[in-house]
């Protein structure tokens, strides 16, 4: 039997490792329990600000003052439905989404009291004054009929498409006893129908629609930018 060398002296050789620490592990639970926390506050924030002008609308409002629209409750978003734009192009409604929205139903023959609403529409967009791109205008034609080429022109900045009048049935709400193209519509930028405005604005009517409106994009103010 072979003896070791007593003069061959090596040094032992020693790998150490590390013990797993337990404050290891928890703290990677609570890095993960933390960036779920933070998904979740980028969340809060994107929809905080149209909470918020719910909010400033409809309950921060001195005593006494009333709303000339009307609140729709339950939220009905944007369906997923494609329309077809004046030059043929496909656009699904909830495209539409980011902006507010100033929206009128009617028929592609547009007949006189359809052409009022087009007018009072924009009239009442113009009235925001800088505000205005932050309110899309949107005209939903309920037929297959032809655009009158007179009335192009007066179209000029509005979104036009055509919607099949079920899917405008089942979104829109007029009010008992009166059509959807009776009504001008706001929706908000995450694409829940929001207001609805009487039917049949007059002068003074459509005066108190502008405040609304007015009052509207003020406490929405953070909420977006001007255009899309």
């Amino acid at each position: 039997m072979s003896r070791a060398n007593p003069n061959d002296d090596h040094p032992l050789g020693l790998t150490v490792h590390s013990m797993p620490v337990p404050e290891q592990g928890l703290a990677e639970g609570g890095r993960t329990r933390g960036g779920r926390w933070k998904m979740l506050l980028v969340l809060l924030v994107c929809a905080a600000p149209v909470i918020a002008s719910y909010f400033t609308y409809y309950v921060v409002r001195p005593e006494g003052r009333r709303n000339f629209g009307t609140l729709i409750d339950p939220q009905r978003p944007l369906p997923d439905v494609v329309g077809t734009a004046l030059d043929g192009t496909a656009v699904n409604l909830r495209s539409l989404k980011g902006q507010w929205l100033f929206v009128s139903v009617a028929g592609a023959s547009c007949d006189a009291e359809c052409a009022q609403r087009l007018y009072q529409q924009r009239q009442l967009r113009e009235g925001l004054g800088k505000e205005k791109d932050r309110l899309d205008w949107v005209w939903l034609i309920n037929d297959a009929e032809p655009v009158a080429d007179a009335l192009l022109p007066a179209l000029k900045g509005a979104t036009v498409l055509r919607v099949p009048e079920a899917a405008l049935s089942s979104w829109l709400v007029p009010q008992e006893g009166a059509s959807l193209r009776d009504h001008l519509y706001v929706v908000d930028p995450i694409g829940n129908l929001m207001l609805r405005f009487p039917p049949h604005l007059d002068s003074e009517s459509a005066l108190k629609a502008k405040r609304d409106l007015d009052r509207l994009m003020r406490a929405a103010a953070f909420w977006d930018t001007a255009g899309r």
